[in-house]
């Protein structure tokens, strides 16, 4: 027997991830220049509130300013040197060129694979990110 009528509800998601970052206007110029959207940007007593979003959808970044030398030492470093942040696209070229013109930084030329066309890049601040066009799915005349 269920529990009443939550037959299909829906779960958790994932709202925001915290990106620390030196300064709150050169990230919202950063992340505005390659499509994010600002979404909030609201001052209280003793910080602000930033969240930027993809143009497209998706969590949301919490722009963050460290508040004490351990928050400065992970400014780039909070994937421990891995890629931790995947941003996708439906335009590969687009966002690639966006992302230079911005101050991000390729580390390899673009790769296919099967699920996409990918290539890491770095975030002006060291973060590493997968920029990801999915692979197109094959239609079988349905």
């Amino acid at each position: 027997m269920t529990g009443g009528p939550r037959e299909h509800a829906a779960g958790p998601s994932l709202a925001a991830v915290a990106l620390i970052v030196p300064d709150y206007d050169a990230a919202i110029g950063f992340f505005t220049a390659i499509g994010f959207r600002l979404t909030a940007d609201l001052a209280e007593a003793h910080k602000r509130w930033v969240t930027v979003q993809p143009a497209g959808g998706g969590a949301s970044l919490v722009l963050a300013q460290p508040s004490d030398p351990a928050q400065s030492a992970a400014i780039g470093a909070q994937g421990a040197g891995r890629v931790w942040l995947f941003l996708q696209t439906d335009d590969f070229a687009r966002d690639a060129a966006r992302i230079i013109a911005a101050g991000g930084q390729f580390e390899e030329a673009p790769r296919q694979e099967p699920y996409g066309r990918v290539a890491v890049w770095r975030d002006p601040w060291g973060n590493r990110w997968d920029l990801i066009e999915p692979a197109k799915q094959a239609t079988n005349g349905v």
